[in-house]
């Protein structure tokens, strides 16, 4: 009887569990989705298993009818000589005044999107996170950035607590 009563108190969690915040970390504040929504490239990445060997890697937001936004991620695999893509869906946790969404590539799972730092003037560069410190990613309007944007972000990752031995400089040779 016990674990009919505990059932549902674990689906929710693992439904909904991975879309909280890393300690510490403050999704930005004054996001303007109608400014973020349009083509970034990704300038730096966390390796993880669903971009492992992706170079050249795109995302794509853009409004859905029902209010969400649409993700397209796209990057090319080297080793397989073709282009991979993965599309999700993506809505706010809180008020959409907050970079902090959840979005999903596979059905009813959801995982946080954390926009913690963002070019509020132009909309240039943000750095995202997910639920913890394993995801970050660093995306620009444009396919190349300088040395001292790199630097930045990298200085502002560790300072947050990221680990940044497996960082990853993605090529975007293709996309210039």
């Amino acid at each position: 009887m016990t674990m009919l009563r505990l059932a549902p108190a674990l689906l929710l969690l693992v439904l909904t569990g991975c879309t909280g915040l890393p300690k510490g970390i403050e999704p930005v504040t004054g996001f303007d989705q109608e400014r973020f929504l349009g083509t970034w490239y990704e300038i730096a990445r966390l390796d993880h298993r669903f971009e492992r060997g992706l170079s050249q890697v795109t995302a794509e937001y853009s409004l859905n009818d029902d209010g969400s936004i649409s993700v397209l991620n796209r990057g090319y695999n080297e080793a397989e000589g073709e282009w991979q893509e993965a599309e999700g869906r993506a809505v706010f946790v809180g008020d959409s005044d907050v970079g902090h969404l959840k979005v999903s590539f596979f059905g009813p799972f959801y995982s946080s999107y954390v926009v913690f730092d963002l070019d509020k003037e132009d909309y240039s560069r943000a750095y995202i996170t997910g639920y913890n410190r394993d995801t970050l990613w660093f995306l620009s309007r444009t396919p190349e950035v300088s040395d001292e944007a790199l630097e930045q972000f990298k200085a502002q990752a560790e300072a947050e607590g990221f680990e940044l031995d497996e960082l990853i400089e993605v090529d975007q040779s293709r996309n210039q």
